[in-house]
């Protein structure tokens, strides 16, 4: 099945690790044209939540491989913290990474898009943003806040052609969860139990009973920036094993 991927300009932030390295080798294997952005090991190395950022990446990928036709919004962390523990700083590092890069690079890639009558871009959100989650409530509000982003650059830009939607991933076996010191031992530390424990209690959240995986999630957002998903502007799509026990 012909994607309509081939000879495509894609950037993807975040794009060397996890998910974003899974969808770099996806998009690849389409035979999409894919900058990689990151702060390390990256086709380009920076921090996106530099303001300057979005000039910067535009002008590389314009400079290597021609004008941006598709963007994957990936960059995105967290960590487990009690809502009582969050400083001002943990909750404007986490409105800069979630929120505003990716709203400066759609502000600064979008228009050239509309001018040339098609775009593809995603942003990969997360399942904390349909639901509120206590575990880091910097992120799920800065993911909810990322998705209502998604919703109103769709509603501005699908008349010319460009088409944004979002990802919602549940836990997924990246380093976010595994690395030593991640998710899954944040958790074990914090609830006193251990890290196999902390993995099972997880995935017993998941209706599939499992975690997702990259793969998994990187061929969907494969898909919305295909010619197959031609007619959907504006929507959110749940990659989480039926995590968030709702239909939207």
């Amino acid at each position: 099945m012909d994607l309509g991927l081939d000879g495509k300009v894609c950037v993807i932030t975040g794009g060397t690790r996890g998910i974003g390295a899974a969808v770099a080798r996806l998009l690849g294997a389409e035979g999409a044209r894919v900058l990689t952005v990151s702060r390390t090991e990256a086709d380009l190395n920076l921090d996106v939540t530099d303001p300057t950022a979005p000039g910067r990446i535009q002008a590389e990928c314009e400079e290597r491989l021609g004008p941006v036709d598709v963007l994957v919004n990936n960059a995105g962390t967290s960590e487990v913290k009690p809502l009582g523990e969050l400083t001002d700083g943990d909750w404007q590092r986490q409105w800069e990474l979630h929120v505003m890069a990716p709203m400066r690079l759609m502000r600064a890639l979008a228009p050239g898009m509309a001018d040339r009558g098609r775009g593809r871009i995603v942003n990969v959100c997360s399942s904390s943003g349909k639901r509120p989650s206590l575990t880091n409530a910097a992120y799920s509000v800065t993911k909810a806040a990322q998705l209502s982003l998604s919703r109103t650059f769709a509603d501005a830009y699908a008349a010319r052609g460009v088409l944004v939607n979002a990802v919602a991933p549940g836990p997924v076996e990246t380093g976010l969860w595994l690395s030593e010191g991640g998710l899954a031992d944040q958790v074990a530390a914090a609830k006193d139990i251990s890290r196999e424990e902390a993995l099972e209690a997880q995935a017993a959240k998941v209706p599939l009973g499992r975690f997702g995986t990259e793969e998994e999630v990187a061929g969907i957002i494969v898909v919305l920036c295909s010619a197959l998903a031609a007619n959907v502007s504006g929507a959110a799509w749940s990659v989480d094993g039926g995590a968030v026990p709702v239909i939207l």
